[in-house]
């Protein structure tokens, strides 16, 4: 019962079939026969968010986010409903084609500019960025290379995110690190994995690792891929994990080792979210805080629990009305506390935030607020 206060869907319907405890009973009943893989069984897993916070806070250690994906991945089996054929071809397929990715971008880069309101996700890009790109490029060490890092490009980074790439890349090349960026890799596999879309993240795991291959440390902007990387051993048996780095805890060790400087003057505070997969499924707490130190803000905590913000990868879209009600809580949390500017690590919480929030808010990963204060 301990998991239940921390639980989202949990604390916004107080239904036992909503929480964690509830939704592994009924994962429990199906493997031993007791239950059928029904309407019922289909809506509890599709509720869940997948935030990690259960698991970060279980006694028992037990591996809910395996436990989910398993599941789902039976329901693509036994209830393949027409939006998850859709999905699958998104999460498995497109997000493996690059050129298709970049159709998409532009499409949307039109939508952006018409003068018509946009739906909820969208109400929360950033402007898109066509053209440059870092897929498949090397940026060399400004000083002596101290090892080679491998930058996930992601399935949509390049375009939607660019500028945190851009600040990724200055600050690791300023640090004495060689960036590349190789051809091959695809899409990291998380959102597939989430969905229920095994055979398809298991072939991106398989792909990516073979394209990091020759790299000392992969590295990841994204904490969602990050969290997804640190489990390919799982997905690809190869290996990989144990180089995969989110770029928030190799700065926050750069800076304390002395290879990045901090900025001494105090510019403001800075609201801190925390990406569910940084905090509570990488554990990732304080490296975020001590990047926004050394950039010269105060953080600032606007929830001890981390509770999600409900974008979750395609909750957004999937479970629109729970996670437009966690974004709006989200939102409410951060204008408590009268800041202006917010650092978030994760895409998909910085769309969530920035629809929410509105104009006269700033979202910004905490490595490009870095970046700013020290060039």
């Amino acid at each position: 019962g301990l998991c239940l206060p921390h639980c989202p869907t949990f604390r916004l319907t107080g239904r036992e079939s909503a929480s964690p405890r509830g939704r592994l009973a009924a994962m429990l009943a199906v493997f031993e026969g007791e239950a059928e893989i029904d309407v019922e069984f289909d809506e509890a897993m599709s509720f869940c968010l997948q935030c990690m916070a259960c698991q970060a806070v279980c006694p028992g250690l037990v591996p809910y986010g395996r436990a989910m994906e398993g599941a789902r991945a039976e329901l693509v089996s036994a209830r393949p409903t027409v939006g998850r054929r859709m999905r699958g071809f998104l999460l498995g397929r497109v997000l493996r084609m690059r050129t298709l990715i970049d159709l998409g971008s532009r499409a949307l880069a039109v939508l952006q500019r018409l003068p018509i309101p946009k739906p909820g996700p969208l109400a929360g890009l950033r402007q898109l960025r066509l053209g440059r790109r870092w897929h498949g490029h090397v940026a060399f060490a400004d000083a002596v290379e101290i090892g080679t890092v491998g930058l996930l490009s992601g399935c949509v980074m390049d375009a939607w995110f660019g500028p945190v790439h851009d600040a990724t890349v200055a600050v690791l090349q300023s640090a004495g690190y060689r960036v590349v960026v190789p051809e091959t890799q695809t899409c990291c596999g998380a959102l597939a994995a989430h969905d229920g879309q095994a055979d398809a993240a298991r072939a991106m795991a398989a792909r990516n690792a073979k394209a990091f291959a020759g790299v000392d440390l992969i590295v990841s902007d994204a904490a969602g891929c990050t969290a997804h990387l640190k489990d390919y051993d799982h997905w690809a048996g190869t290996g990989t994990a144990a180089r995969v780095r989110d770029v928030t805890e190799l700065v926050a060790e750069l800076i304390g080792d002395g290879r990045l400087p901090s900025v001494g003057d105090l510019k403001g505070d800075v609201a801190v979210q925390d990406p569910c997969h940084l905090r509570h499924a990488q554990r990732i707490l304080a490296a975020p805080r001590a990047i926004i130190r050394a950039a010269g803000y105060r953080p600032v905590e606007i929830d001890p629990d981390g509770l999600c913000c409900g974008a979750a990868g395609v909750y957004m879209v999937t479970n629109a009305a729970t996670s437009k009600e966690l974004g709006r809580l989200k939102a409410d949390q951060v204008r408590a506390t009268a800041t202006a500017i917010v650092a978030s690590a994760n895409p998909g919480c910085e769309m969530q935030l920035r629809s929410h929030l509105g104009k006269g808010y700033r979202v910004v990963h905490p490595v490009e607020l870095y970046w700013e204060s020290i060039r």
